[in-house]
């Protein structure tokens, strides 16, 4: 049984996308991520910190800034921590991430969020949160390197 050259071509062809597409998904990496948001909100609310991005054994210094909507009052400070992935170089840490939630905390209370970027970056991060705050909105951060 004879295989046509143009059928031969298109196996190569596929094999070869998938190899690539294997190759650029096994050089995507992780990191850690800690950072502190002071957040204040009545239905507009701001919030904005500072952090550390850990990526292949180096520490980089990042800025918070984010906005929401919604039902939401009050004043909080909440420790992040956690995780990002599908990065391979620093900057595809960086960027809007958007999340839809809710929650509250009077005293002391906590948070666990995953976001995403629109470099395909995911952020699963845990939190305490210290204040009084009350949400069930929209929200978005940006990550941006000092």
């Amino acid at each position: 049984m004879t295989i046509s050259s143009s059928f031969r071509s298109l196996a190569v062809a596929a094999i070869a996308t998938v190899a690539v597409s294997a190759a650029s998904a096994a050089h995507a990496d992780s990191g850690t991520i800690r950072f502190a948001v002071y957040k204040a909100a009545f239905f507009v609310g701001g919030s904005g910190g500072e952090g550390t991005l850990t990526f292949h054994g180096r520490s980089y210094p990042i800025s918070i800034g984010g906005v929401s909507g919604g039902f939401a009052f009050g004043v909080s400070k909440t420790y992040f921590r956690g995780t990002v992935r599908h990065i391979s170089r620093v900057r595809d840490a960086t960027g809007v991430y958007g999340a839809a939630g809710g929650g509250g905390a009077l005293g002391k209370g906590a948070q666990v969020i995953v976001m995403t970027n629109d470099k395909g970056a995911t952020l699963e991060l845990t939190g305490r949160q210290v204040g009084l705050q009350v949400n069930a909105d929209l929200s978005g951060m940006a990550i941006s390197l000092k």
